[in-house]
């Protein structure tokens, strides 16, 4: 593919919408491999299909790195950060611009239980209650993945955010962004156990201190 054929693709961001993208299948159940491209790589809809957008080997100041649910020869299959939620798109790794490695974490959130596990090699670790979505403005249920680790420039209620690759099925913009969903920590521990947010996911400052320590491209899996 030339530069100009690229150029005209969409990026593969937290702010991007690809329709025409394969929605993520559940059952498949998602590897222990986490890519990251180091160079602006092609998404296909399918290994030798149609080119979807370009994955720039940055997100939100962020290395980008995709958690791998399926492979072929030649070909990786990962979750997107755009949406709709649920995107997955392929990306050709047999030229070796890509860098992949083992990640033994996944996060669990139970919207029920409104309660957040991290596992390491399919064993409990830590479990903590959190607040999530209100009724009004639920935090969407799908499998998903850390995207970025941002510091706030002046602290207020969290001293890190972690956006995920997904976004709000309300809200289409929150605050001058795209309505990403995001885990981060809360001053009162009155919210944990409640649903009351605006679709973001609060979790106390151990919780919090924990997950800062995990991969980018985690794997986080939250259930109704």
């Amino acid at each position: 593919m030339t530069k100009k054929e690229m150029a005209a693709l969409p990026r593969a961001t937290t702010y991007a919408r690809l329709k025409a993208a394969q929605p993520d299948t559940p059952h498949t159940p998602a590897t222990r491999e986490i890519v990251h491209p180091k160079v602006a790589k092609v998404i296909y809809k399918a290994p030798g299909g149609p080119p979807l957008a370009v994955l720039p080997t940055t997100q939100l100041d962020n290395p980008t790195w995709l958690p791998v649910i399926e492979t072929r020869p030649g070909w990786t299959r990962v979750l997107l950060p755009t949406r709709p939620n649920g995107a997955t798109g392929w990306l050709h790794t047999a030229d070796g611009t890509t860098k992949q490695t083992t990640n033994p974490y996944e996060i669990r959130v139970d919207l029920s239980d409104r309660r957040l596990t991290l596992l390491k090699n399919t064993q409990p670790t830590g479990s903590w209650p959190v607040a999530v979505g209100a009724p009004d403005t639920p935090t969407p249920a799908g499998r998903t993945f850390l995207l970025a680790s941002l510091a706030p420039p002046e602290i207020t209620y969290s001293p890190l955010i972690l956006p995920l690759g997904a976004h709000s099925d309300v809200l289409q913009t929150y605050e001058g962004g795209p309505g990403t969903i995001g885990i981060h920590g809360w001053p009162d521990a009155g919210v944990f156990g409640k649903a009351l947010s605006h679709g973001c996911i609060r979790l106390p400052k151990q919780a919090l201190t924990t997950l800062s320590h995990l991969p980018l491209g985690t794997v986080v899996l939250i259930t109704a």
